[in-house]
């Protein structure tokens, strides 16, 4: 299978990603967004847009965002599967014909999502517990379009997760950071986490907290993309007869 990974800042990359595919022999290529080159769609089978710091709503600050909004509609249209995490959820819950909007509250460190009755229902999140904890680093959040149920919550953010068409599922939580990686992100975006909030941890509880959470995230992961990797040769099979 071709992975392709939109990529929008450099310490937000695929990190356990990239595990995944090395160790399912699948092809994984990458490039950042503001360069706005994008392989032809037929030439991608899973697209993963990644997380990063801007908002997905602000096409005056990030120019990039219209091609990559306009790439997501072909690749969607064109029957290929789309993985969207935290930033790239957002973008996707947009092109599906949702709103971005500020969330009540900053949701930063290790906290537990929920499934939702029809979350409970979604077969791509069969094998996930009801409810586990997780990475989260977002402000902002998504209203999603009519027609499209959340399928997970926190506490701090009611929708987390979704599903569209099979082969199209945003998170707004992270399940591929690994400790480098988080590493990265801490150095890089540290600064948001100057200012305490009730939904926010701080950078050591992060980095104490990260071992264990990412081994059990490491798992969910895995179980996602392999079941979506299913349906996603499925509906390309679907789409060369």
């Amino acid at each position: 299978m071709r992975l392709h990974a939109i990529q929008h800042v450099p310490f937000e990359g695929t990190a356990l990603i990239a595990e995944w595919a090395a160790d399912r022999g699948h092809e994984l290529t990458s490039a950042l967004a503001l360069t706005e080159e994008y392989p032809a769609c037929d030439e991608v089978d899973l697209l993963v847009v990644l997380g990063g710091p801007m908002d997905a709503d602000d096409e005056t600050a990030s120019p990039w965002l219209h091609a990559e909004k306009h790439y997501l509609v072909e690749c969607i249209a064109a029957g290929r599967g789309v993985l969207g995490i935290c930033l790239g959820a957002q973008i996707l819950a947009e092109v599906l014909g949702g709103k971005i909007r500020r969330n009540a509250h900053r949701e930063i460190g290790w906290y537990a999502v929920e499934k939702t009755e029809d979350g409970k229902a979604e077969r791509l999140f069969s094998a996930w517990p009801e409810c586990f904890v997780t990475g989260q680093w977002h402000g902002d959040t998504f209203d999603l379009p009519d027609g499209l149920p959340p399928l997970m919550s926190s506490e701090a953010c009611a929708n987390q997760a979704f599903v569209f068409d099979r082969r199209v599922v945003g998170l707004q939580f992270h399940l591929e950071w690994t400790e480098n990686e988080l590493r990265a992100m801490l150095a890089a975006a540290g600064d948001a986490l100057k200012s305490p909030g009730l939904w926010t941890m701080s950078a050591s509880e992060i980095e104490d907290e990260a071992p264990e959470r990412i081994a059990f995230n490491r798992e969910l992961l895995f179980e996602l993309l392999d079941t979506l990797a299913v349906e996603v040769a499925v509906r390309v099979a679907e789409t060369v007869l």
